[in-house]
């Protein structure tokens, strides 16, 4: 039996995913667990120009941000879960190497590959899991992270600039604030507890500024109706004119 997170995984590769893989697999996976990495805070502290954003105008998507390191730093969000909620995703042996490139081709906009020790979420089938692997251990995941040094990194942000800077966003995978919602909605899916403030409070933002915008939109689309010009005619014309075409 496996004791620790370094050999559970040695015939097997297993990979983390915390933002858009959760609910976006990679390819050729054959099992899917749902649990929690330590030692982390998820942030949308990230640039994306490949994505959910363009060169011109980067769009923001989740990295993780060392708890260390994070501590240091003034965060307007000065909370984070103890746990970082995501899914492990265990790739077929013939075909790890054409995931990793992928992998790589999917997150080469600043993110780099670490390693970190992966908790299964409790209730989940011991038959997932790795050989002989058990749920008092974790096990060794393969992880993409955008760490403070890569060019993409973007720091700490006002809560309503970047909720702001989101709604405006989109890129070639789409709209940012879709990735946002998404991530929202994958996380609330896989446990009661596996919520993220972080990414509900940016997530409530965009929804109100998108209300916001509607409501704006509304309004200008109404004044614009009641502006346009009407021509309309006296009855007395009607009447005329109904005449003359009865007696033509």
């Amino acid at each position: 039996m496996a004791t620790n997170g370094t050999t559970a995984e040695a015939d097997e590769f297993w990979l983390f995913g915390y933002g858009s893989l959760i609910w976006k697999p990679p390819p050729h996976f054959d099992r899917r667990i749902p649990g929690w990495v330590t030692g982390y805070v998820r942030r949308f502290w990230q640039a994306s120009q490949d994505h959910r954003g363009t060169p011109e105008a980067p769009g923001r998507v989740v990295t993780l941000i060392s708890r260390s390191y994070w501590e240091q730093l003034v965060d307007h969000h000065d909370s984070a879960p103890d746990k970082v909620w995501g899914v492990a995703y265990r790739i077929k042996a013939d075909r790890v190497a054409e995931v990793k490139e992928y992998l790589d081709i999917r997150e080469i906009n600043g993110y780099t590959i670490h390693y970190t020790p992966f908790y299964p979420a409790p209730g989940v089938d011991p038959a997932l899991l790795p050989q002989n692997h058990h749920h008092d251990f974790p096990f060794r995941t393969l992880v993409y992270i955008g760490t403070p040094d890569n060019e993409q990194f973007v720091g700490p942000q006002d809560p309503q600039k970047l909720a702001e800077h989101i709604y405006r966003s989109s890129g070639p995978s789409g709209l940012n604030r879709d990735y946002l919602w998404g991530l929202e909605a994958a996380l609330g899916e896989l446990s009661p507890e596996s919520g993220d403030e972080h990414v509900t409070d940016l997530s409530n933002r965009v929804r109100a500024i998108a209300a916001r915008e509607e409501k704006k939109d509304r309004g200008e689309r109404e004044q614009q109706h009641h502006e346009q010009p009407h021509n309309f005619r006296n009855a007395g014309d009607i009447d005329e004119q109904e005449e003359t075409e009865k007696t033509s």
